[in-house]
């Protein structure tokens, strides 16, 4: 393998010999340049695994470059150089597309990870792609998914992943970290509205021995379990504003304080974020910290609802039907195409996860190996009603003409019901009792 290179671009000289130092010592070479216009000429002359920059240069700032270096080399990971503090030109930085940022003072073991993880993504490294492979469907908006998540892979920008329950934002999650530079290290996912408020700084930083009643010895938290790796914070508008200012400080300075320490640890984590509600909404209404939204939301990932890729539905279905197989240790039932299309008429106000259950109940209650609509569980939508005709043309008497609306009606709920008569009286909005006298007194028991 060829030794990695390196750009340096910083116009202080005792930077540059720092960073130049530490690359050697981890056996990469590096070429350094003062100027914007030093940089753009190394840039034409060499071929870079990753490139660190300084913000504030002679000629330009270090914005200017990395937008060059994505318009010309896309895949090439810039970690750019900001001043200690000021979070707003790196959050600005990360949305340009930067790699990730380091603060001066530079801390040599936070630049050593950091480096490590830039050469993982570096254009010179084969890498694997099988997000294809877990994120199931090919309509368009499951292939735009596809390729946000591998976009955003690649970067140590923090991501808020926004949409529905059910849908799956924690397996969008973990594809980020498994196609990311982080992979080979810890995937910690947490439910934010699942820890006891009084235990939340605990869970999040840790604790000493003593610091609190119960606290028997000392404990590590969710942070340094996944120092190296990725932080999935689920939920996370469930969280107190009390703890949203820590978590702030926590992902800023990238350092934790343990409940009953007087010291602080250093920490290098990514984190993602996720949450069924509207944060943006939130944030108006002064229940969620602006500041924290703006934090964990640089990148942004909507994931589709089900009934907005209806289409991905047989592909789905042929997925979850294996999985039970293998659960289960029996052979998969199959659909018959009036029970696909039922599926594919439902809305799925439970998405991804009313299917599972969906087919996980059908799967239990099918006779010989077969799912018929009725074995689903569902009500079809309802289909647009036909043009009313007040009457015949002949003369049918009012009531019998009435009497064979209703038949119709009633027929149509059974069959689309597969002759379940709870739901279709359900789908008639009537109830069980009523469904079974009209039966009788038209005759269709």
């Amino acid at each position: 393998m060829t030794t990695p290179l390196a750009l340096i671009v910083d116009d202080e000289p005792d930077i540059c010999e720092l960073l130049e130092l530490t690359l050697s010592g981890m056996q990469i070479e590096s070429r350094t340049a003062a100027t914007l216009a030093e940089a753009r000429a190394l840039l034409k002359q060499h071929r870079f695994d990753l490139c660190l920059t300084d913000m504030r240069l002679p000629d330009g700032d270090g914005l200017e470059l990395l937008r060059r270096i994505r318009e010309q080399n896309p895949q090439l990971p810039v970690a750019v150089i900001t001043a200690h503090g000021n979070m707003e030109l790196a959050i600005e930085a990360l949305k340009a597309g930067a790699f990730d940022f380091l603060s001066k003072p530079v801390d040599l073991r936070m630049l050593r990870k950091q480096i490590s993880g830039a050469l993982r993504v570096s254009p010179n490294v084969p890498r694997e792609r099988r997000t294809r492979h877990v994120l199931l469907g090919e309509s368009p908006v499951m292939r735009e998914l596809r390729g946000a998540v591998e976009k955003v892979s690649r970067s140590q920008a923090p991501v808020f992943i926004s949409g529905e329950s059910g849908t799956g934002k924690e397996l969008v999650a973990r594809m980020i970290h498994s196609h990311g530079p982080r992979s080979d290290q810890p995937f910690v996912p947490v439910n934010c509205g699942a820890i006891p408020k009084e235990l939340v700084e605990s869970e999040f930083f840790g604790h000493r021995k003593g610091s609190f009643t119960g606290a028997t010895s000392d404990k590590k938290g969710l942070f340094q379990a996944a120092d190296g790796g990725t932080l999935f914070l689920d939920e996370v508008a469930d969280l107190s504003l009390d703890m949203q200012v820590k978590l702030l400080r926590a992902i800023q300075e990238k350092r934790i304080r343990p409940v009953g320490d007087a010291r602080e640890l250093p920490v290098d984590v990514r984190i993602l974020s996720a949450t069924h509600k509207d944060l943006a909404a939130l944030v108006k209404q002064g229940a969620f910290r602006q500041d924290l939204y703006y934090r964990i939301n640089v990148i942004e990932i909507p994931v589709p609802a089900l009934r907005e890729r209806l289409e991905d539905i047989p592909q789905l279905v042929e997925h979850i039907m294996l999985r039970l197989e293998k659960q289960n240790g029996t052979a998969a039932p199959t659909l018959t195409p009036e029970a696909l299309q039922r599926l594919q008429n439902h809305d799925f106000p439970g998405n991804v996860r009313e299917l599972e259950n969906i087919l996980e109940r059908a799967f239990a209650l099918c006779e010989e190996g077969i799912v018929t609509p009725g074995d689903l569980g569902i009500i079809q939508r309802r289909q647009p009603a036909a043009e009313f005709s007040p009457l015949p043309d002949n003369d049918i008497p009012l009531e019998e003409y009435l009497a064979t609306i209703e038949k119709e009606a009633i027929q149509a709920a059974l069959q689309q019901t597969g002759y379940n008569k709870t739901a279709a009286a359900k789908l008639l909005g009537m109830s069980f009792r009523s469904l079974r006298y009209r039966l009788k007194k038209l005759g269709m028991e």
